[in-house]
């Protein structure tokens, strides 16, 4: 079971990130966004941050779908992010472990190359 704390923790750990000031999480890393807190809309209300949910970016559709499909307990999606390669997860769901590699590999595909060898040591 994880939470904002350690998504907190598991973002700052990587190298050049930057926390956003937001109501719940935000993280970038060359000014572009791979986590954050999901913003929910729903129609008639003001939006609510919920920061028992991360929205992550995924790189493409295909590996969204992988992810949506394989695993619908943890990830789902809405209209409003429909074509972006965007998914969200569920925290208190999903393991430290499985979250620490979600959070890498979303920061992995955000990152330019010279910022990506820091964390592989290249």
């Amino acid at each position: 079971m994880a939470d904002a704390d350690d998504v907190r923790r598991l973002a700052l750990a990587l190298p050049q990130v930057a926390e956003i000031d937001s109501d719940g999480f935000d993280f970038r890393v060359a000014n572009k966004g791979f986590v954050w807190s999901y913003p929910e809309r729903r129609p008639g209300k003001p939006r609510t941050i919920r920061t028992d949910v991360a929205v992550l970016f995924v790189g493409d559709e295909a590996e969204k779908q992988a992810l949506l499909l394989g695993e619908p307990d943890l990830f789902f999606t809405t209209p409003g992010y429909d074509g972006l390669p965007l998914v969200m997860l569920r925290l208190p769901l999903v393991t430290a472990g499985r979250l620490a590699e979600l959070i890498t590999d979303a920061w992995r595909m955000r990152a330019p190359a010279e910022i990506e060898s820091e964390l592989t040591g290249g």
